[in-house]
């Protein structure tokens, strides 16, 4: 393998003008790495990171590998690095990785969703061969959450970026928690100003106190500056130092969703004299976010729209180990079907995911794996992926909420999991006091004790394919609000299964499908759960937000359901991301205003009853042909949803639908077969 050399020799020259203004330097560290899962009798392979050594086993059936997989890389570090800080910082590594720089052991983080940082400077040997060997393991595990595989895979490996952080000896910290050493606050924002508040954590290596200036400045989308100020400070050798500056900014543009995603970036400077020693940019988004009980989510001032979708981050044949241009895609697929808001189910998910949700406006639920069943033995990890969370988020305008549990439970009030969730509701609250918490159950009830800890209640609702029938959800919130008005609750989970390649001309009974152990989960009866109960949530306004579960599908490797090993099959939009379902449509007419008219059950497409209905989902007023017969329609469960009665003729029968605008000319077509 040829040798790394850090920050090349080459390159030297010119970064040393780069030194002179901004001492930081950040670097990929993601090529010349080595795999293997066996050291002693295995072959060290080339890889380049991100990697994941479960790329396909965990999404084919419940006989996948756990167990370590080790990485290593050799690299140099040149004499014009003397006296700088040397930081490794790595994305996400699932789940345990245990580091060792020159054969010794360094570090170990547990948790397989956060970023961690660790400093190198005094380990390496400079104008020599050094080596780090990453031993990584995704073996489920009683103390760590997430404690098994069965909601969803634990990858293991080197699953996002890493990268060389250089610094100044004096510095913006950079092991906080992986956090950027910067903390945002907005205080008061509306209008007319925004009051933000900056908490820096610095840092000082040398053998004496350091005279420096901090300066701090906000600049608008274009890079113009709008607001600077400076303060001057003396940073200490022993222990950290905090500063903090207050900054008023006078007519903001505000920071509004997906309407008008603006974004300033806001930069915190240190300097010695004239020279700037070290930098931190970080995104900013002015607003301000209520939840209002009964009455919904307000953002600055008015009434948002919550159309919620889920996501897991894995992919067919990719696993976890995704590229930036696939996570992209990933949010414009949301962004397609006209969502507002996504709940990153069901752990912290990578920087540029919530990047995307600051320049896209989407508004981000952000939470940790503590999810589906509890060991007793998990709390302090736990605790610690709270933090990292925390920390690591919280400048992302697009967070509005955290979340610290999905569906795990308690017998009393005052057992392990209220406990867990009240501290980790403090956690939460100590390090972003301006934002809410959320905690959710799987039963629709209020009365449990884990419940409560947090500010907002979500609650998963599956009728129709767990329990009951689909139309219980009406009922369900209606019985909710009368008896708790002033509580602030969310459907959090709702939704079926849908084979995208089984399909059914009839819709199917519930009792005909067996949503645990059957092998029948047709792609109709997911579009009907979600038409019609997405037609009951707008009759809510009490439900302050909803979620779909889920925009994708994902691994499931210890499920065997709906005709496919391996595979949550909930998803609006396959594991690969190359085909639509109905349901994403029928979404798409509700939520996203692009006048659009889309005929669904397409794959029905081989009939036995000539009397039949055929379903459009369209945001413009829609006109029907079959043969090229016009055929009138009327709408179903809102006015999104039409209905035509038509009577097929044998053989091949050509359906098309137009949107009556001539101005705005909108038509889909598909072909039916009468038998």
């Amino acid at each position: 393998m040829r040798k790394k050399v850090l920050l090349f020799a080459a390159n030297f020259i010119c970064l040393g003008g780069l030194f002179a203004q901004n001492s930081r330097v950040v670097e990929p560290f993601n090529s010349g790495w080595q795999f293997t899962k066996d050291t002693v009798n295995g072959r060290w392979e080339p890889v380049t990171l991100p990697h994941t050594y479960n790329a396909t086993d965990m999404q084919l059936d419940k006989d996948f590998y756990t167990g370590d997989g080790f990485y290593k890389t050799d690299f140099s570090v040149t004499k014009a690095m003397e006296g700088k800080r040397l930081y490794l910082r790595f994305g996400g590594v699932g789940q345990v990785a245990t580091v060792y720089v020159n054969g010794k052991f360094l570090t170990q983080h547990k948790g397989g969703y956060a970023a961690f940082s660790f400093e190198i400077t005094n380990v390496v040997k400079q104008g020599t061969a050094n080596q780090i060997l990453i031993k990584t393991n995704n073996k489920a595990v009683p103390d760590i959450i997430p404690v098994n595989h069965f909601l969803f895979p634990i990858y293991g490996g080197i699953y996002r970026p890493a990268a060389l952080i250089v610094t100044s000896p004096v510095n913006i910290a950079v092991t906080d928690y992986a956090s950027p050493g910067v903390q945002i606050i907005q205080k008061q924002v509306d209008a007319e100003s925004a009051e933000v508040e900056v908490k820096v954590k610095l840092e000082n290596r040398r053998i004496c106190h350091q005279q420096l200036t901090v300066k701090t400045a906000i600049a608008d989308a274009h890079g113009k500056i709008v607001s600077e100020t400076q303060k001057d400070i003396t940073v200490s050798p022993q222990g950290v130092t905090y500063v903090d500056e207050n900054i008023t900014l006078q007519n903001p543009h505000l920071w509004n969703g997906v309407k008008d995603p603006y974004l300033y970036q806001l930069t915190v400077s240190l300097w010695q004299g004239d020279k700037e020693i070290d930098k931190v940019a970080q995104p900013l988004g002015l607003k301000k976010i209520e939840l209002v009980a009964g009455k919904g989510v307000f953002l600055n001032g008015e009434k948002y729209n919550m159309y919620g979708v889920t996501r897991h981050q894995d992919r067919w044949q990719y696993g976890n180990a995704l590229s930036p241009e696939q996570e992209k895609e990933d949010m414009l697929l949301i962004k397609e079907m006209g969502a507002t808001t996504i709940r990153l189910a069901h752990y912290q998910q990578s920087e540029h995911i919530y990047s995307l949700a600051d320049s896209l406006g989407f508004l981000i639920w952000a939470e940790i794996p503590f999810v589906n069943k509890v060991t007793l033995q998990e709390s302090e990890n736990a605790k610690q992926q709270m933090i990292e969370l925390v920390r690591q988020n919280r400048n992302h305008p697009s967070i509005y909420i955290w979340g610290m549990h999905n569906e795990v439970y308690t017998k009393t009030k005052d057992d392990f999991v209220p406990v867990l969730t009240r501290q980790l509701n403090d956690i939460a609250k100590t390090n972003d006091p301006y934002r809410p918490t959320v905690s959710v159950n799987g039963y629709g009830t209020m009365e449990r004790g884990e419940n409560l800890a947090g500010d907002v209640q979500g609650m998963n609702r599956y009728y129709g394919w767990y329990e009951g029938g689909i139309k219980d959800l009406d009922p369900w919130a209606t019985e909710l609000q009368a008896k708790y008005p002033d509580y602030k609750v969310m459907l959090t989970e709702y939704g079926a299964d849908g084979n995208i390649d089984q399909s059914s001309e009839f819709l199917p009974e519930t009792k005909s499908i067996d949503p645990v152990n059957g092998q029948f989960s047709p792609e109709n009866y997911q579009t009907e759960t979600h038409i019609q109960q997405w037609a009951i949530i707008q009759k809510h306004p009490y439900l302050l937000a909803s979620y779909l579960w889920n925009m994708f599908e994902f691994s499931t490797p210890y499920w065997n359901r709906g005709g496919l090993k391996a595979r949550n099959l909930k998803g609006l939009v396959t594991f690969d991301r190359k085909r639509k379902k109905d349901a994403f449509y029928w979404y798409k007419a509700n939520w996203n205003p692009e006048p659009m008219i889309y005929i669904a059950n397409r794959r029905d497409s081989v009939r036995t009853q000539a009397q039949t209905t055929v379903q459009v989902f369209a945001n413009v007023k829609p006109m029907l042909k079959i043969n090229g017969k016009p055929i009138k329609g009327h709408t179903g469960v809102n006015s999104c949803h039409w209905l035509f009665d038509v009577k097929l003729k044998k053989g091949k029968n050509k359906i098309e639908a137009f949107s009556q605008n001539k101005k705005m000319q909108h038509h889909d077509a598909i072909v039916w077969i009468l038998k």
